[in-house]
């Protein structure tokens, strides 16, 4: 039946096009995000997916964070604590040179007078071993803690090693000194006891240190590999969406002809009245 009213040919024609157009506007879309889901509309499962891991990707980032404090924190004490170790080597340098009967009282004196301000330069050092208001190896605090996971249920714990003096590690006294070669030869075990044990909270430091750095760097490889799974899920293949475009543009441009030729058939019904 021809009809000036109802022109089927048309109606499924601008169809067509209305389709094409559509899926053009998406292809488009999509190269300038460079993402094949960009939003819930696109693929709300997907969207949902991509989303809680990039959450999980931000939160990795104060992980880490977290870790590099602790680490500052580690490796400002470990400073502090090789200066201790050298100090106390020092100290006993001077116990033992005190300790010789043959010396005369002036050169002891001397010796006195080193051996106190190096013992006291010991605390100065602890104090300033601070790192963002946490110092853990002047007693202050027992230990650090840092982040280990996103959802902040696992930490890394750091022990604090106390290495004031007097204390369990240095066991050398705060008022420790000499005045003659038996006391100076009595101290020499105290402080031989004191770098033993200092060199033993290195080695717990250290380790500590070591176990920071390794997280460290697992938890950036699990961010590049969450990274990459999101990538997955919500990238468009470049490649495969310019050849698409390409195919589309050619399909409109059909479209925009058999819409123009189905318009013109109903002229033919002119004829009928000539």
């Amino acid at each position: 039946m021809q009809s000036v009213n109802t022109n089927v040919g048309a109606m499924v024609a601008l169809q067509n096009l209305n389709a094409t157009s559509t899926d053009l506007m998406k292809t488009q879309t999509r190269i300038s995000t460079g993402l094949k889901v960009a939003s819930a509309k696109d693929d709300g499962a997907a969207y949902a997916i991509a989303q809680t891991q990039r959450a999980t990707v931000s939160s990795l980032d104060a992980v880490k964070d977290s870790l590099s404090r602790a680490s500052s924190v580690v490796d400002v004490s470990m400073s502090a604590g090789s200066s201790v170790s050298d100090m106390l080597t020092q100290l006993k340098e001077k116990a033992l040179a005190a300790s010789d009967t043959s010396l005369d009282t002036t050169s002891r004196s001397a010796l006195q007078n080193d051996f106190n301000s190096i013992r006291d330069q010991i605390t100065k050092t602890l104090t300033n071993a601070t790192f963002n208001g946490i110092n853990v190896i002047d007693g202050t605090n027992a230990n650090v803690a840092a982040l280990a996971n996103a959802d902040g249920s696992s930490v890394i714990t750091v022990a604090g090693q106390n290495m004031s003096l007097g204390g369990s590690v240095v066991t050398l006294a705060t008022t420790a000194s000499f005045s003659t070669a038996t006391s100076a030869a009595n101290l020499l075990s105290t402080i031989d006891t004191s770098i033993s044990n200092v060199s033993a909270s290195l080695a717990q430091l250290g380790t500590s240190s070591k176990a920071l750095d390794n997280h460290m760097s697992f938890v950036g490889k699990l961010q590049d590999s969450i990274t990459q799974g999101i990538g997955n899920l919500v990238d468009a293949d470049m490649a495969k969406e310019s050849a698409k475009l390409q195919a589309l543009q050619t399909k409109q441009q059909l479209g925009v002809q058999a819409l123009s030729i189905a318009n013109q058939s109903t002229s033919t019904v002119l004829s009928l009245f000539r």
